[in-house]
Parts: structure tokens; C-alpha cells; sequence
């Protein structure tokens, strides 16, 4: 198997830690500050008088936001739903109602994928989540914030909280040492903590470690969800894709935080695969394509698969990029969030309790 993941020295790593180290420390103190300013009533944070549900993490990115906001659009769909994104990496600004023909630039990969799959949810973007929700607010049953658990001028009703399995259970560092927006003390403020892309049956010593580790308070819920593959789909209408099960040379390609669940996954098909990884949103260019393409067509192998995921599918399709990819065997694989069996009902009914209460 070849790859194209870049490896640094542990060493190396280990000095890049000490000597930013200080920066952690002062971003940290920061980070405090502002959380006490708002806890103490010295910045205002705005209540609605309707159900806002936040879904956020305190590292940056890799969690598993956008299939939680999925999950929950499937639980809520009895309601008007809005889902309100900041719209990371679009080249746009300001607030802008998702409309049928937006593209990523304009409205952000995430939105762009929700406005496809849920055409009866409004999607809607805007850095300023206060001014975001007052636009939303008098025309729906209850509004989503993807990636808002750090945007405090906002008191959402209910705070969703996730924690990546495999993370958790490491020593984790504030930014620029690590990848933590805030410390974990942050989690204090959720109503229910979700750990992501667990193990599909996870062990009784996981979930012990897992509870200590997070510490919850009264009132808070642990509950822990894996990442459920769906069968490919065509990137490109009618473009025929070779199947999994028939082990085909794969070329994935990602710009996701965290690609390794994906190609742990895929092992189990395919012993021959070429990894382009780039980082989370990456803006793809036509350089970088061309380059993929030239690779995969020179490529003698009968039984071959461009492979990315849903995310990025929706940066592929713009029009900058979507005629190189014509006439190949290029597909996506969605994913689903799906909550352990032995949580799921009291995760849920939570959640809903929350909602008609508010109502």
C-alpha cells in the first residue's frame, strides 16, 4: 500500500510542542478570561425564546459535527428546522440563505451539503450568529448552530458536545500546542456530551476510562455513537463506479481533519491505495486535480476508484473542477451517526424533552 501522508520525527514534534508551549499558556489564560466575562454577565449573551441547539467541540475540527446536525435533523424533522452554519472556507460574507444552485464558495462545504440532502431544511450561513438567528428566528419551530460551542454571544437552550473517541483517550493541549479551542473545564457548560467514532461495540473498560475522563456534572449525559458507511455514490450522475466488494485500486482523496477512520474502513476491501490527504476545507485547485487525474489514468490497474467523501464532494463539483473529472470512476461515501443502542433512547429523549418544554 502506498501512501501520501506526511510522517514528522516524534522528536521533532516534541520540541515544536515545548517551544510554543508559552503561546498555549497565554492563549489559555485568554480563553478564560472571556469564558468568565461571559459567566459573570460582563459580555452579553443574547436568549431566544425558541429551541437553538448548538453542536460544537472544544478541538478544532475532526469531531464529527456534520453528521451529528445530520442525525438531528432526522430526529427533529417534525418541525421547521433552520440550520445555522458560520460557513468555514466559503469566499463570501455576511448572511446568506442557502438557495438550489449555491456552490461551496459561496456558501461553505457543510451548508452545501446539507442543502442537498435536506431540501425541506432551511440552511443558512453567517458569521455573526446573533444577527444569523434574528434573521431565522420568526419563521421556524427551532434553529441548529454547527460548530457554535465557543460562540457565546449566543446562550443556546441546549449544548451538544463531542469528543472524538480515539482523542479523548490522549493527552490533548490547547492551541497552538494542540488542537483545543478552549480547556476541557469547557465541557462544563454542555447539557449532553456525545464521544464520536467509537468502536461499534465499545468495551465496559472504554466507557469507565471514557467517564472519568470527561467528568461530567448532574444533568450532563455520556453517550457514545460510531460512524455507519453507506454504499458509494456516483460524484458525477451516471458515472459508472466499481463496488467495494470487488477490491478496487483505490485513490482517495480527502481535505478532512481526520481521514484515518475512513481508511482503516476501507482496508477491509482493498490492499492497494493511494492517499492524497490535505488539510480540513482545503481549497482544492485545478493544479491539484490535474495532477490525480494524470496519476489515475496512467495507472495500468483494471479495476480502479477515485474515492472522497461527502464533504468534499461538494468542493469537487464547482465549476472550476467538475470537467476534469468527467468520464472517470470518481464516488463519494456518505456516512451516518448512529448512537449506541444502549444510549440512544435516553440521548434522544433528552433532547426532545428540551424541545417541547421550550415550545
Amino acid at each position: 500500500m502506498s501512501t501520501r501522508i506526511l510522517t514528522f520525527d516524534t522528536n521533532m514534534l516534541d520540541l515544536i510542542r515545548l517551544f510554543l508551549w508559552p503561546f498555549s499558556l497565554l492563549y489559555g489564560g485568554i480563553i478564560y478570561f472571556r469564558n468568565k466575562a461571559y459567566d459573570w454577565g460582563i459580555l452579553k449573551s443574547y436568549s431566544f425564546s425558541k429551541p437553538i441547539i448548538c453542536i460544537g467541540n472544544l478541538a478544532v475540527g475532526g469531531a464529527g459535527k456534520t453528521p451529528a446536525t445530520e442525525y438531528m435533523v432526522e430526529l427533529l424533522k417534525g418541525y421547521k428546522l433552520a440550520i445555522l452554519s458560520r460557513g468555514y472556507g466559503r469566499k463570501t460574507k455576511g448572511f446568506i440563505l442557502a438557495q438550489t444552485g449555491m456552490d461551496a464558495s459561496q456558501i461553505g462545504d457543510e451548508p452545501k451539503q446539507y442543502l442537498d440532502k435536506f431540501p425541506q431544511v432551511t440552511v443558512a450561513v453567517c458569521e455573526d450568529r446573533v444577527k444569523g438567528v434574528q434573521q431565522l428566528i420568526q419563521d421556524h419551530d427551532i434553529i441548529l448552530l454547527d460548530d457554535a460551542y465557543q460562540h457565546r454571544r449566543i446562550k443556546a437552550g441546549f449544548q451538544i458536545l463531542l469528543f472524538e473517541f480515539e482523542k479523548l483517550l490522549k493527552p490533548q493541549f490547547l492551541l497552538p500546542t494542540g488542537n483545543l479551542r478552549e480547556s476541557m473545564g469547557g465541557r462544563h457548560r454542555a447539557d449532553s456530551i456525545l464521544i464520536t467514532k467509537c468502536p461499534e461495540h465499545i468495551n465496559t473498560f472504554d466507557r469507565i476510562k471514557i467517564h472519568k475522563k470527561v467528568d461530567m456534572h448532574q444533568g450532563q449525559r455520556v453517550s457514545f455513537a460510531h460512524i455507519k458507511y453507506a454504499p458509494l455514490q456516483p460524484l458525477i450522475n451516471d458515472t459508472p463506479i466499481p463496488l467495494l466488494e470487488k477490491a478496487p485500486k483505490i485513490y482517495l482523496l480527502t481535505g478532512i481533519a481526520n481521514p484515518s477512520p475512513l481508511m482503516a474502513y476501507l482496508k477491509q476491501f482493498t490492499n492497494t491505495a493511494v492517499y492524497y490527504t490535505f488539510p480540513d476545507h482545503h481549497p482544492f485547485t485545478r493544479a491539484e486535480i490535474e495532477k490525480l487525474v494524470a496519476t489515475f489514468k496512467a495507472d495500468s490497474h483494471q479495476n480502479k476508484l477515485i474515492l472522497t467523501t461527502e464533504k468534499d464532494s461538494k468542493r469537487l463539483l464547482g465549476t472550476d473542477l467538475k470537467d476534469l473529472l468527467l468520464n472517470l470512476p470518481i464516488a463519494f461515501i456518505p456516512i451516518k451517526m448512529e448512537i449506541a443502542s444502549k444510549d440512544k433512547a435516553a440521548f434522544e429523549e433528552k433532547i426532545l424533552a428540551y424541545v417541547t418544554s421550550t415550545k
